[in-house]
């Protein structure tokens, strides 16, 4: 990935206004650009077509499908948090501009993730969910915090749901799974191994797999059955999870319409346990 984003580094402090446009937005986007037909790279930014080819062109490619051949290789090779850190640099001037537009850029993500969600997809795997008998949801290093999100509020539902986070323990942990089961796993750029592994492990036991991850080349995706995609791509040496867990947030709201009857009773007797341990503060603010 390195290759294609130093040659734009190098060559960013040059470019003409439009051509930093394209600039930023492509980096900006990493994960998305390299399935975008010139035209609708052209509209995103708000430039012509002809400038889209142009830039292309400028970097040293023969034309825009060389271009985008070359950011579907760079997305495989992924970028090191180093890499990040230089084009977030690179991408903001100033520092209130900065957060500014990260605000901006957390708004659009989920905006592209809520239009391009495949709904048919999404309710699939709520119904997977409502009738698994367990589910195991792997997840590792920064996805550990959408996965444990996603594992309380579906043991509080559904009381059937496992967090799996230690790589050394996912073997035992999935030593018995069978198809009643779902495996849900969440990873994504730079994609854990263990992850993977788990998924494939999953896939090969005949047991059903949901992967929430970013597009459709992640390693995740020949293991599942379904893929829900949100990406977590941004200029800076972290992911961004707002689309992630706005995604999430969907499928458990979903999930717990599905199951509105039986975890009303259920949410009745924890209030019940709830008060008994004081759980929640009753101070007046």
């Amino acid at each position: 990935m390195a290759d294609l984003y130093e040659v734009i580094q190098s060559k960013l402090q040059d470019m003409s206004k439009s051509q930093r446009e394209i600039a930023r937005y492509v980096m900006g986007h990493m994960n998305s650009v390299p399935f975008l037909t010139v035209g609708e790279l052209a509209k995103q930014v708000g430039v012509g077509e002809a400038t889209v080819y142009r830039f292309a062109t400028y970097l040293g490619y023969s034309g825009y499908p060389e271009f985008q051949k070359a950011l579907q290789e760079a997305m495989k090779k992924q970028l090191t948090t180093v890499e990040q850190l230089r084009i977030s640099e690179d991408m903001y001037d100033q520092e209130s501009q900065a957060t500014m537009e990260m605000f901006e850029e957390e708004v659009e993500r989920i905006r592209e993730m809520s239009q391009q969600l495949n709904m048919d997809d999404f309710q699939k795997v709520v119904d997977k969910i409502v009738g698994a008998k367990r589910i195991f949801i792997v997840a590792n290093r920064s996805a550990v915090a959408l996965g444990s999100f996603l594992e309380f509020y579906f043991d509080v539902m559904l009381e059937n749901a496992e967090l799996i986070r230690n790589p050394h323990g996912i073997s035992e942990k999935l030593f018995r799974i069978d198809e009643d089961d779902v495996v849900i796993g969440l990873s994504f750029s730079r994609y854990t191994r263990s992850t993977v592994e788990a998924l494939s492990f999953a896939h090969d036991r005949g047991t059903q797999v949901v992967s929430i991850t970013d597009n459709q080349l992640s390693p995740l995706v020949p293991y599942s059955d379904i893929a829900l995609f949100a990406r977590s791509d941004m200029s800076s040496l972290i992911d961004s999870f707002v689309a992630p867990l706005s995604l999430i947030n969907a499928l458990i709201t979903a999930v717990g319409h599905e199951k509105s009857a039986e975890i009303e009773q259920h949410l009745e007797e924890l209030e019940n346990v709830w008060d008994r341990f004081n759980i929640f503060s009753d101070d007046k603010m």
